[in-house]
């Protein structure tokens, strides 16, 4: 693969103009896709996701030219097994936040390495901080656009190889996510609970596959408020290039790695290799 290769409307090169929205205010969204053998990963899900918050949005996006971009950026580069990152921007316009006379959304596709971790949380477990960051209600919740200062702040409080992840609550005082993760718990009584993301938070691609394959597995999965005192019989992290990471250290606590955890990683990662 090459070093991080990037495509803007179709075209090599990773040159964009300064009145680009995207640049100017955050006005677009993106897509983390993890690719395997050259193909994207949860590809169905990440696409929807894609035209739903183009949709909410109202940025316009020929999602078809959109996807024959991607398979020929990907076989161009030989991607092999790599993340693949979506930018869609409303384009470039007119100075001020009035979007009149944005005629284009802008296409941008990069590739890079997939991370790389001295030692794996997927296998040995994560350690895990609470944030002091707070997540505000937003009407924006559940998509992943590109207004992510809350999660660059919250990343910035910790330096190193401490931890793994840091979770963040809303000002309730309930845990909504991760800074780049979802949150499932698991329930003494066996019922698997993610975080209500109605008022905030990112509704993550493997958030999404886990609860659907969750109740093809016969399993109770609820959304609804986790407060940040845990008591609970596991808990584990995921996102769409990461998969499942189990958490064994949060707020002075420890756990070991769950028989469900365990099942649904495994579940998780053979969707993420195949």
């Amino acid at each position: 693969m090459k070093d991080y290769p990037v495509w803007v409307n179709g075209v090599p090169g990773g040159f964009l103009p300064v009145s680009d929205r995207g640049l100017a205010y955050g006005d677009g969204l993106f897509e983390t896709v993890r690719v395997s053998d050259g193909k994207p990963t949860l590809a169905d899900h990440h696409w929807r996701r894609l035209q739903r918050s183009c949709q909410q949005l109202g940025i316009a996006v020929d999602t078809e030219r959109l996807l024959a971009e991607v398979d020929a950026f990907l076989l161009d580069n030989q991607a092999g097994d790599a993340v693949l990152k979506v930018i869609i921007t409303r384009g470039s316009g007119g100075r001020g936040y009035n979007p009149e006379g944005c005629l284009c959304a802008r296409r941008i596709l990069s590739l890079h390495s997939l991370p790389s971790r001295p030692r794996d949380p997927g296998r040995y477990g994560a350690r895990v901080k609470l944030c002091q960051m707070r997540l505000g209600r937003s009407p924006l919740a559940g998509l992943k656009h590109l207004n992510r200062l809350e999660q660059v702040l919250a990343r910035s409080e910790w330096r190193g190889d401490a931890y793994d992840e840091g979770l963040l609550c809303d000002y309730h005082g309930n845990l909504v996510e991760g800074t780049m993760s979802n949150l499932f718990i698991v329930t003494h009584e066996g019922d698997l609970v993610t975080p209500d993301l109605s008022f905030n938070g990112v509704a993550g691609v493997c958030r999404d596959f886990i609860i659907e394959f969750g109740c093809h597995l016969g399993l109770t999965v609820k959304e609804r408020c986790v407060p940040r005192g845990l008591d609970v019989a596991e808990i584990f992290l995921c996102n769409s290039v990461n998969g499942v990471w189990p958490v064994i250290e949060y707020e002075g606590r420890a756990w070991g790695i769950g028989a469900l955890t365990a099942k649904i990683r495994d579940c998780v990662l053979e969707e993420l290799n195949a």
